[in-house]
């Protein structure tokens, strides 16, 4: 299993609002049921209720480009707010009054910056095969932060999550169980035919 993975999003309904003294971020971390760009061979989709269960039971933190050092909100805090909708996880964050806050605000405003992004471990997913195309379900992930980000990120470029992902896919590959007993069934039979007296004979006026 990897460790967390990152995936971002271009959102045109990121946006900056001001209540007050007060400076709020609102989007969209992920969007359900969309197929991503590909990813080391496979599309990735995230299933509505991937997040269900971890925004009521974990500590999540929003971040500036994923940097520990610039937290911009905290479900516990109260500074974040997740939830799923039908879009996918929305997220709301007060933001400080810091250095950080405030850039953070104005590029938003001003539009150059417009994309999240989610760090996630995965606790289930599938993988199947469709027109050709290898394709991850998201199902249930333990989520780790939500934010705001310059540029997409991508899951980890080493060598272990290469070999991790290239596994999976060629897991589907591989025939199934049924395929393969049929192919033994198909054996075994030509095998017991050959025992009777006739079989050379039969094969011989099959191919006449």
């Amino acid at each position: 299993m990897l460790d967390i993975e990152r995936r971002t999003y271009q959102l045109t309904e990121l946006r900056a609002e001001e209540d007050g003294k007060a400076m709020r971020i609102k989007g969209h971390a992920a969007v359900f049921n969309q197929k991503s760009e590909v990813i080391f061979g496979f599309r990735e989709i995230v299933l509505p209720g991937a997040f269900a269960k971890s925004i009521k039971k974990d500590d999540v933190r929003a971040l500036w480009n994923h940097e520990p050092n610039f937290p911009l909100g905290r479900l516990k805090s109260g500074t974040l707010r997740l939830s799923e909708d039908r879009q996918g996880l929305l997220s709301e964050i007060d933001l400080p009054d810091t250095q950080v806050g405030r850039d953070l605000y104005v590029s938003i405003k001003r539009g150059d910056v417009d994309q999240m992004s989610f760090g996630f471990r995965t606790i289930s997913d599938g993988w199947r095969k469709e027109h050709g195309e290898t394709i991850r379900e998201l199902v249930e992930v333990d989520l780790f932060d939500v934010s705001p980000v310059t540029y997409p990120a991508y899951p980890q470029t080493d060598i272990s999550a290469r070999s991790y992902f290239q596994s999976k896919i060629d897991l589907l590959d591989q025939p199934s169980a049924e395929v393969i007993n049929k192919r033994q069934a198909f054996i075994d039979r030509v095998l017991n035919e050959k025992q009777e007296p006739n079989f050379f004979a039969r094969l011989k006026a099959a191919y006449k």
